[in-house]
């Protein structure tokens, strides 16, 4: 119902600076929440950033003044600005969007959705 394409991750020096993007696609009533999160080798998945559709932001303490995540509602898209990069920022990171679809003709629910991943590797 809902698809998450995720693009923008790569090999970075420290210090660097990437941009990660995220469209949704498909059949849905409205795109809600969205987000990123992050997963290292070995490590439970975290939240790294969120937006609501109305701007509001929420950050991880580990990124926030390096990190600024952004959307455009009219694309269905979300950003996160990574800028400052350290070695542990290092994992594949998530798209994840709440969206809601509809169920029948007199309603719709809200479904979780995640991309499939996009590497952020950074290294000397």
């Amino acid at each position: 119902q809902v698809q998450l394409v995720e693009s923008g991750g790569g090999l970075v020096q420290p210090g660097g600076s990437l941009r990660l993007s995220c469209a949704a696609s498909g059949r849905f009533e409205s795109i809600n929440d969205m987000g990123w999160y992050r997963q290292a080798p070995g490590k439970q998945r975290e939240l790294v950033a969120a937006i609501t559709r109305g701007g509001m932001t929420n950050y991880a303490a580990s990124v926030k003044g390096r990190f600024t995540i952004s959307r455009d509602n009219a694309k269905n898209t979300v950003y996160l600005q990574m800028n400052s990069l350290k070695a542990e920022d290092t994992a594949a990171y998530f798209c994840n969007t709440k969206a809601a679809v509809r169920t029948s003709v007199w309603s719709q629910k809200e479904n979780d959705y995640w991309g499939q991943g996009t590497q952020v590797t950074v290294s000397s």
